[in-house]
């Protein structure tokens, strides 16, 4: 492609960003406020705004995470897969995102696109329909956190060999045509799995069983990588450090959940240390059971099994039942990640065999073990939607995704070619290497 078509490509993406900007513009009555509102408790917002911080610090640990796991050519590449969706998906959600996920509900499955077009009615006094003691802003912006990271934990099943431009299109249309229905449907009061009974607490089906499925559409979409990918890590001090950046955002992912500074926040809190925990000592418990090297990668894998496994029961179980969640997610995840190599697969960094099965082991479990309605409480209601609301989920993101994998390769190649694929897309996608080894000599 010559110079001029190539700046050509991106006339169109610059208007619509530039037109986004001048629209913001237009005075907004940002402090509308909603019917019956409540007052505004400040612990609990002081808190809520801790827990957005934390819940942001996530996507940049998620990029040194991944970063870390892959080749050396393309660390930059994954690094920057999950750092520009900070940006990307923080004007979808101000401009239409939010709204299609939390406006008034149409027919419990999408939220009306022109609630909070832009923000507009998102006020800085409670909705009591959404979070009865803080700015409703506060919670959009929470909320946006979680739009965040799910489209960027896909880029793990299809990094080293997808075109940057592609991807970005990629997630805007899946932000908007997947996400936003999934949030609908299981958080919004009028959400049809919502008043089903489904429960997630913190997004173990909104957030990682839609990503781990469509991580899987993804790499099935764009097949195996050129060479099989096979390598060792690239630094293994990145994946421990952004695992620990998870689990340390992973609190305010879960605790920030209750919505407030209470009793259920802390139980959050502490099912969430303990799932993890569990899940990284049983882990390499197994790894020595089996005669094999404890590694500090699957260490740092385990934890964030751990993590995913109990975000969706967080609020609705005691301490004994997340170590149970914690451990069985890590053996389900564990075995699942040895036979990926068998089903012929390129899911770059295992987020379906870690977050989809994962998350699914979350979701069974929570309709097992949920305070007083769980199966175990003796009446299957629960249960059973939850086994209904897993095939929809899973069809519906899985088949959605493929779709738009299709619909973004029609309109932007997906793939890189195999000379930029064996080059690495630090270079051939940004111009740019990890570090400048000539200069340190």
């Amino acid at each position: 492609m010559n110079e001029k078509n190539s700046k050509r490509r991106y006339i169109v993406p610059f208007i619509v960003v530039a037109a986004v900007a001048l629209l913001a513009l237009i005075p907004v009555d940002y402090a509308t406020k909603a019917a019956g509102e409540g007052e505004i408790n400040q612990a609990d917002t002081a808190w809520m705004l801790i827990a957005s911080a934390l819940v942001f610090l996530m996507t940049p640990g998620l990029a040194f995470f991944y970063g870390g796991m892959v080749r050396y050519k393309n660390l930059v590449s994954t690094l920057l897969q999950s750092f520009i969706l900070l940006g990307i998906i923080s004007i979808v959600w101000f401009v239409v995102g939010f709204s299609l996920a939390f406006g008034d509900s149409l027919g419990g499955f999408i939220g009306n696109p022109l609630t909070f077009l832009m923000f507009k009615n998102v006020g800085f006094e409670p909705n009591p329909a959404f979070a009865a003691t803080i700015p409703f802003a506060l919670y959009a912006v929470f909320q946006l956190k979680f739009a965040i990271i799910t489209p960027a934990l896909i880029t793990g099943g299809i990094a080293e060999r997808i075109r940057f431009s592609s991807l970005l299109l990629f997630v805007i249309l899946f932000s908007i045509f997947i996400y936003a229905p999934l949030a609908h449907w299981t958080w919004h009061p009028d959400g049809f799995l919502r008043n089903w009974g489904v429960l997630d607490f913190a997004g173990g089906t909104v957030v990682h069983i839609s990503a781990g499925f469509a991580a899987l559409s993804g790499a099935m979409f764009l097949g195996k990588r050129k060479d099989g990918g096979d390598s060792n890590p690239t630094n293994i001090p990145y994946i421990l450090l952004g695992a620990g950046l998870l689990w340390f955002g992973w609190f305010g992912f879960n605790a920030g959940s209750a919505l407030a500074a209470n009793e259920v926040a802390v139980s959050a809190f502490l099912n969430t240390n303990l799932a993890s925990a569990t899940a990284m000592v049983a882990w390499l418990l197994m790894d020595g059971a089996r005669g094999k090297k404890r590694s500090a990668v699957g260490a740092a894998i385990a934890a964030v099994v751990g993590l995913v496994a109990i975000t969706p029961a967080a609020g609705y179980v005691n301490a004994g039942q997340s170590i149970f969640i914690g451990f069985a997610a890590s053996m389900v995840s564990y075995f699942a990640v040895r036979l990926k190599s068998r089903s012929g697969i390129d899911d770059t960094l295992d987020v379906f065999p870690c977050h989809g099965l994962g998350g699914i082991v979350g979701m069974i479990l929570t309709g097992v073990f949920a305070d007083e309605v769980g199966l175990i409480y003796g009446d299957p209601t629960v249960f059973l939607y939850h086994l209904l609301a897993l095939v929809i989920v899973s069809v519906f993101t899985f088949g959605g995704t493929f779709l738009l994998y299709k619909l973004t390769d029609l309109i932007l190649p997906m793939r890189v070619t195999e000379l930029q694929e064996e080059r690495g897309l630090d270079v051939t996608q940004h111009g740019e290497t990890a570090t400048d080894i000539q200069s340190s000599f």
